[in-house]
């Protein structure tokens, strides 16, 4: 069984199916330093696309595939697909649910450049909690001072006037609420990244009156999907046993 992703539904799905006895090689992008590994077998790096993954699953004798990653990471998305279907294998996509807003002010965008406009009308205090890849998308505010936290240090181009918090979730509202009024927050930027890890930020700002810029997920080809570890192990067994 193969378990694309390094998100927390990833490691639980691991952990759960070695518990009953499958054979479990978790993949992970390798885009993070130092990832919080799952139980198992690991590997770490790409597979060269729809082709390569193909080959992988074929070699390997996977029997099926299951795309737990990160609802924005598109290429492998698009890829775990194509390359499931050129194998024969079956798939499964296990997806956190987006978030939903609940008496907030949630400005939607596209894209990450969307959002470096969006913001322009909205504050000049933006807290970026967006990863450290999509920074440069930020890069021309000379205007705006930004908060960013990442897991690993970004690279250039960054904004001009930028502060780094290398952090990692989860994270608890009373925190968030005191990091924005630290740093006099005026914007919070996000993924539609959904899960609790890191939705605390989300009710810090409703707290404190703070409008949010919210990235939508980009659109990923169709696939059978479930929303929780608990289904995704009721699916598994079900193709076991079949």
């Amino acid at each position: 069984m193969l378990v694309l992703g390094g998100t927390g539904e990833a490691r639980a799905l691991a952990s759960a199916l070695l518990a009953r006895g499958v054979h479990v090689v978790s993949s992970l992008a390798g885009r993070v330093a130092n990832p919080r590994l799952p139980e198992g077998e690991v590997r770490i790096g790409g597979f060269g696309g729809p082709d390569g993954l193909a080959r992988w699953l074929t070699d390997h004798e996977a029997v099926a595939v299951v795309d737990a990653t990160h609802p924005f990471a598109e290429r492998i998305g698009t890829s775990a697909v194509a390359g499931a279907k050129a194998a024969n294998v079956p798939l499964l996509r296990l997806q956190r649910p987006g978030w939903q807003p609940r008496h907030d002010d949630w400005h939607w965008v596209a894209s990450l450049d969307e959002a470096a406009e969006r913001i322009q009308e909205l504050g000049d205090r933006i807290f970026l909690t967006s990863g450290r890849q999509g920074l440069a998308a930020f890069a021309h505010c000379a205007r705006q001072w930004f908060l960013a936290r990442c897991v690993d240090p970004p690279e250039p181009p960054l904004p001009p006037n930028i502060e780094i918090l290398l952090d990692r979730g989860p994270y608890r509202v009373e925190g968030e609420r005191a990091l924005m009024r630290e740093h006099r927050i005026d914007v919070l930027v996000t993924k539609d990244s959904g899960g609790d890890m890191t939705a605390a930020k989300l009710l810090a700002a409703r707290e404190l009156g703070i409008p949010v810029v919210v990235v939508r997920r980009p659109e990923r080809p169709d696939a059978h999907t479930v929303h929780d570890v608990a289904a995704a192990l009721d699916w598994v067994s079900a193709m076991l046993e079949g």
